[in-house]
């Protein structure tokens, strides 16, 4: 896996910065001000994305702010310039879900996604902007889904692994009904400073505990502890070399003005003296193809492939994370080009030796 793909498999939109919550960990900076992406913008992203389309599976991912915030007449007007072999969908705190957003999922075919952080108590740090909790307005919103019949995924965070905390999520995740879950360990990045260090035995027994889980009761597609087992099977099989891409995903993300970030959407709204605003171009002005394509010129990136091969010559993990995210290396480290994070401990290292680590706990003994 070299530079960066000259095609991405999926573009992230930013219909609106607003978000009606204010959660802790929180990474993004203009979530208090409602800036809606205009049509002309949605427009000119599916230009390239529909072009892109017609050679296969291609998704657009509407991520805020509260995308809903936007409200559906709007979001409505920006679908609609995609052609219909466009997948959409959308990562919300289903706090605006009622019975007319669900038939708007139904009717544009939006996939839907619900950032939950577990029960009442582990869902604390989800606030509206009031500092009041959200969890009952979360439930209601999943509850309406399910009323529907409409499939959803859960995202949630956490801020503390501890023991017998993987357990409680998963429980609580089949009772809540998704049926793909993704489990983020908080990450220092943009406006959230918070520390993300943890002691390395609890990290990897929090996986650990997950796998187990999973392997109890595997209704749920449990996103990070799949992913580590199709690397495991390719390095027995001795196919591991095959499992990342040959290039690096450049995952466009537009923001509201139509601006470009590439590789990283947490990078989206933030400037530095060295590198600039991180914007690889604006679509009202530059094709997003073109700006996709040209992505390596761009000044910050070229550092972080640096980066990236700096992992390959000196990390054994390389193979399972292909050289980390690059908004991890800027806002633990300052910079692109520096090899491990706490982010890469927390979701890489920690991730695939958790699961590993249950594999030799549950060996069957020698015949």
């Amino acid at each position: 896996m070299r530079g960066v793909a000259a095609v991405p498999t999926y573009v992230v939109m930013q219909p609106t910065t607003l978000c009606n919550l204010d959660c802790a960990y929180c990474y993004l900076p203009f979530r208090h001000r409602d800036r809606r992406m205009p049509v002309a913008v949605a427009a000119a992203v599916a230009e390239s994305v529909n072009r892109w389309a017609e050679r296969g599976r291609f998704s657009v991912v509407w991520h805020g702010g509260e995308p809903l915030a936007a409200g559906r007449e709007h979001l409505a007007a920006l679908i609609a310039p995609f052609g219909p072999q466009v997948e959409h969908h959308v990562q919300t705190n289903a706090t605006l879900i009622d019975d007319e957003w669900c038939a708007f999922f139904a009717g544009h075919g939006v996939r839907v996604s619900v950032s939950v952080d577990g029960g009442r108590a582990r869902n604390a740090e989800r606030v509206t902007r009031a500092g009041r909790p959200a969890y009952d307005r979360i439930l209601r919103g999943v509850a309406t889904l399910r009323r529907h019949g409409l499939p959803f995924s859960a995202l949630a965070v956490v801020s503390r692994p501890a023991p017998g905390l993987a357990a409680e999520l998963y429980d609580y995740f089949l009772d809540l009904g998704c049926e793909v879950l993704g489990i983020n360990i908080e990450e220092t990045e943009g406006v959230n400073v918070r520390g993300n260090a943890h002691d390395a035995a609890t990290v990897t027994a929090f996986w650990a505990e997950l796998v187990a889980a999973w392997r109890r009761d595997p209704r749920i597609h449990l996103r990070e502890v799949e992913w580590s087992l199709r690397f495991a099977a390719a390095v027995l099989d001795g196919t591991a070399d095959d499992v990342l891409p040959r290039r690096l995903d450049p995952i466009p993300t537009v923001g509201h003005d139509g601006s470009v970030t590439v590789l990283s959407p947490e990078l989206a709204g933030f400037s530095d003296p060295r590198y600039g605003d991180f914007t690889s171009g604006n679509v009202l002005a530059t094709p997003l193809a073109e700006i996709v394509a040209d992505a390596e010129r761009t000044s910050w990136v070229g550092e972080f492939l640096d980066g990236v091969e700096a992992c390959r010559a000196s990390c054994p993990y390389f193979g399972f994370c292909g050289g980390g995210h690059a908004a991890n290396r800027y806002f633990e480290q300052g910079r692109f080009d520096g090899t491990e994070t706490e982010h890469c401990r927390n979701s890489k290292i920690r991730l695939l030796e958790g699961v590993l680590e249950h594999a030799r706990d549950h060996q069957s003994p020698a015949a």
